[in-house]
C-alpha cells in the first residue's frame, strides 16, 4: 500500500501529524520579532527537556555536527582525551578527535557490551598531573542497543576535577532521564530526528559554565560551529546564521507535545516499550544483542542465528510496510534493530511485533509458538 510506511528505526523516527502540518506553513523572516518569540519558547522548553539552566544552543546540523561542535569548541590541538568506544558512534567521536589533532585514547568494549566504568576510573585516577582534558561518552549506542553507565562514569570524571565530560545523547535524550544539572554534565549533544519527534536537520548542544571557561582558551579551528556565536545570538533570541525556519515550527509543536505528556511519562513510556520489545523477542526464541541491564530505551538489537536478519527486514518492509534498521560495519547482515523512540506508542509496537511473528513464520522459522511474542509484549504493556 502506498504511503503507509511505518518507521520502527532509531532515526528518523515517526513524526506527529501536528508537527508535519506546522512544517507546511509559509516560512517567516528569521530576523523578525515573530521568529524571536518562537526561538525564546523553544529555548526555554529545551532547557526543561535537558533538566538544566545551562545554555542549550540550536544548530543547523545532524547529531554528528552537534557532537563535533561539542568537541572542537572546548579543546586545543594536542589535548589528551579519553573516548569510550563500544559501537559505531563511539568510534566516530574517536575519529573526530583524530581529525582535529587531539591525543586520543580509546577505552573500548566489545560491540553489544557496555563500557566498563572502572576502566575510566583507573585512567582518571592515574592522571595525577591532570593532563586529561575531556572524556567523551556515547550514552545510548544506537548501533548496538546498549545504554552505557553515564552516571557512574561521570562521577569518576567529577572526581578527576579537571576533565570535561562531553556526551552524545542523540538517542537517549527524550527517552531516558538525562539530568544535566544534577549530574553536572558539561557538554550534551543531541539531534532532532530522534526523541524530539521531528525530521533531521537540527542539532542541540547544552553547555555548562565550566565548559565555557574551557572555550575561552580553546584553540581548535571553528567557524560555522563556533558555539560562542550561537550563545551571543541566543541571548537575543536569534541565530548567527540562517536557520531552517520551518524546522523551528516543528520543534515548537513537538516540544509543546512533550511538555504536555511530561518528562516522567515520556521516560516511563520508553521503558515500557523497551521491556515489552525484549520480552517479545525472547518469547520468539531470538537472541538479544545487548544485555538486559544495559538495554537502550531507544532501540533493541536482535541477532538471529537460524534466520537471516536481512531477510527479516526485507519481508517486514515489502509485506507489512514496516522499516526495521540493519546492522552497521561488521554487524551488517548479522543483526536487525527495532526502534521504539520518540513518537512511538503501545499500538505501534504491538503492530510491529505481530508483523515480526508473521514474518518469521513466512521465512520458515518455527522455534516459537505463534503469538507468544505479542502475548509477552502485551503482558508488559498491561502491567501483568
Amino acid at each position: 500500500m502506498d504511503n503507509k510506511l511505518m518507521l520502527m528505526i532509531p532515526g528518523p523516527t515517526p513524526v506527529p501529524e501536528k508537527v508535519l502540518l506546522a512544517m507546511a506553513k509559509h516560512p517567516m523572516g528569521h530576523r523578525s520579532g515573530d521568529f524571536s518569540e518562537i526561538m525564546a519558547e523553544v529555548t526555554e522548553k529545551l532547557k526543561w527537556l535537558h533538566q538544566t539552566q545551562n545554555d542549550v544552543l540550536i544548530l543547523t546540523a545532524s547529531g554528528t555536527g552537534a557532537m563535533e561542535a561539542g568537541i572542537i569548541n572546548f579543546l586545543s590541538p594536542g589535548d589528551r582525551v579519553l573516548v569510550g568506544c563500544n559501537g559505531k558512534f563511539g568510534d566516530r567521536w574517536g575519529e573526530v578527535c583524530d581529525a582535529y589533532g587531539l591525543q586520543t585514547e580509546r577505552i573500548t568494549a566489545e560491540w553489544g557490551k557496555p563500557l566498563d566504568p572502572e576502566q575510566f576510573r583507573a585512567a582518571l585516577e592515574a592522571d595525577t598531573s591532570k593532563t586529561i582534558k575531556a572524556v567523551i561518552i556515547t550514552h545510548s549506542e544506537t548501533s548496538t542497543g546498549v545504554l552505557n553507565d553515564l552516571e557512574t562514569i561521570n562521577k569518576y570524571v567529577k572526581a578527576h576535577g579537571e576533565a570535561l565530560i562531553i556526551v552524545d545523547t542523540v538517542t537517549s535524550l527524550g527517552a531516558v532521564s538525562v539530568p544535566v544539572d544534577e549530574w553536572g554534565l558539561d557538554v550534551v549533544a543531541s539531534g532532532s530526528q530522534k526523541g524530539y519527534m521531528i525530521p533531521p536537520g537540527l542539532g542541540f548542544v547544552a553547555v555548562s559554565a565550566k565548559a565555557w571557561q574551557a572555550y575561552a582558551t580553546a584553540k581548535l579551528p571553528k567557524y560555522y560551529l563556533d558555539l560562542g556565536k550561537y550563545k551571543k545570538d541566543a541571548a537575543k533570541n536569534t541565530t548567527p546564521f540562517t536557520p531552517p525556519v520551518n524546522m523551528f515550527f516543528a520543534l515548537q509543536v513537538a516540544l509543546q507535545m512533550m511538555k504536555a505528556e511530561g518528562l516522567e511519562n515520556i521516560f516511563a513510556r520508553h521503558q515500557r516499550l523497551t521491556q515489552a520489545t525484549r520480552a517479545a523477542v525472547k518469547a520468539m526464541g531470538l537472541p538479544l544483542f545487548a544485555p538486559d541491564d544495559a538495554a537502550s530505551p531507544a532501540i533493541t538489537a536482535v541477532m538471529p542465528d537460524t534466520v537471516e536478519a536481512e531477510k527479516i527486514r526485507s519481508v517486514m518492509k515489502k509485506r507489512f510496510d514496516i522499516a526495521l534498521a540493519g546492522g552497521q560495519d561488521h554487524l551488517k547482515g548479522k543483526i536487525f534493530r527495532i526502534g521504539h523512540l520518540g513518537f512511538v506508542g503501545d499500538r505501534d509496537l504491538l503492530a510491529a511485533l505481530s508483523s515480526l511473528e508473521a514474518t518469521l513464520l513466512e521465512l520458515g522459522y518455527e522455534q516459537f509458538s505463534p503469538g507468544a511474542g505479542t502475548t509477552a509484549a502485551a503482558k508488559v504493556i498491561s502491567g501483568l
